[in-house]
């Protein structure tokens, strides 16, 4: 089974100006409202791809029926715990520039805290648990490693993509397979930037320290794939982007998802990075009617 787990879920507002101007009416072209938060973008490109998963985490308000009701008409299975307050709404606007203004969220309580992770503790055995994304107000995020601990002794396949630097001390407890991005990837490393070498020599370090594989998203240079056993370079599909946001998301669901369904590394890589690419040229998730035609233009380098 496979689950998902967006402790900050959120409403993402995408619009589209000719340009953003201070102190004068902006109007909009083009405006998308979409069900979102890392997790809930990875339950929809799954869902997709035809993997049935569960939604796990907190909603809000009017904001957090929005998702629910969005998530259960694309059938998919939701288990969210309701807290006082509103789901957030984050705005992107792609104008002579892309702009990304995120909210924070509501707070949630301890108890509230203390029911997902009992959640999780009844995930069965051999499970896929996916966890993304930031924390609301009111979780430490210590409870990374409490996710990993709890994830190791119950043997779930536990995908990390998140930017704490907590993700360090996770990766004793052996995660199945986390997920930075080129700039998380140089943080975890007090590092500003980071060479295309430097990327693979950090992420074998973060394979040394205890995960079993490392995706590096690159935005338009592609991905990094690394496990103890091979490291291979992706390149990406050329297009016009229009909103990044979620594209490290598809990326992840669905290499995960193409290797669930059995396809070889370099085969998942390749739908992997044709589809994030997809949604880079989008204003949400990107479409996937052509994604198998599309994947055949991505190169895969083992190095």
């Amino acid at each position: 089974m496979i689950y998902t787990c967006t402790m900050n879920t959120a409403i993402d507002l995408f619009v589209k100006m000719d340009a953003l101007s201070p102190n004068v009416v902006n109007r909009t072209t083009e405006e998308d409202y979409q069900a979102n938060g890392k997790g809930v973008n990875v339950s929809v490109v799954l869902k997709e791809l035809g993997i049935h998963s569960t939604a796990l985490g907190f909603i809000a308000g009017f904001t957090g029926n929005y998702i629910k009701d969005e998530l259960i008409k694309k059938q998919i299975a939701t288990d969210f715990i309701n807290v006082d307050g509103i789901t957030r709404v984050n705005i992107f606007v792609n104008a002579n520039e892309e702009y990304k203004i995120v909210n924070k969220g509501p707070t949630i309580p301890e108890n509230k805290v203390a029911e997902l992770i009992d959640k999780m503790k009844k995930i069965p055995e051999n499970s896929y648990l996916f966890v993304s994304g930031s924390l609301p107000q009111g979780i430490k995020d210590d409870i990374f490693i409490e996710i990993s601990k709890l994830s190791q002794r119950n043997n779930l396949k536990l995908i990390l993509d998140v930017s704490s630097p907590k993700l360090l001390q996770c990766l004793a407890y052996q995660p199945y397979l986390i997920k930075p991005n080129d700039e998380e990837l140089a943080a975890f490393f007090n590092k500003k930037s980071l060479t295309e070498e430097e990327l693979i020599y950090y992420g074998k370090e973060l394979l040394n320290k205890g995960a079993l594989q490392v995706l590096v998203s690159r935005g338009e240079h592609g991905s990094i794939y690394l496990s103890k056993d091979e490291t291979i370079k992706v390149s990406s599909l050329e297009g016009k982007v229009v909103n990044t946001a979620c594209a490290g998301d598809t990326l992840l669901a669905t290499f995960v998802g193409k290797k669930i369904q059995g396809a070889s590394t370099d085969e998942a890589l390749k739908y992997a990075s044709a589809a994030g690419s997809l949604t880079a040229f989008s204003k949400g998730l990107g479409n996937f009617d052509n994604l198998s035609d599309l994947s055949k233009n991505i190169t895969v380098e083992h190095i």
